[in-house]
């Protein structure tokens, strides 16, 4: 017979805390977030080392989301404001994967 050598005091966060899960996921859908944007996000902010330089900007005028590159026309003039929404991506493909376009200048 196998013997397991897990420690039952080191659990996920999912068991310690399964209502800051459930909490952040609710509110995340609350926000319009779905669950690509929330792991784009976590990756971002937490890049390990990764140089996250893509600017996730959400339109005034009509709402929609879409990233800036470094190079664009009004990349360095582009402000991040996290609580509209906005964000950093690491890659392209993370920001299209949450659903961003990118801009066309």
């Amino acid at each position: 017979m196998r013997q397991s050598y897990r420690n039952p005091q080191k659990k996920s966060v999912l068991f310690r805390a399964p209502g800051l899960v459930i909490g952040a996921v609710a509110f995340g859908a609350a926000g319009g977030w779905t669950a690509s944007d929330m792991l784009a996000s976590r990756s971002a902010s937490g890049g390990a080392g990764l140089s996250c330089r893509i600017k996730g900007n959400v339109s005034i005028e009509t709402g929609e989301r879409i990233f800036h590159v470094p190079g664009q026309k009004y990349y360095a003039q582009t402000k991040i404001s996290p609580q509209y929404g906005e964000r950093w991506f690491c890659s392209e493909f993370e920001a299209w994967a949450a659903g961003w376009r990118k801009s066309k200048s």
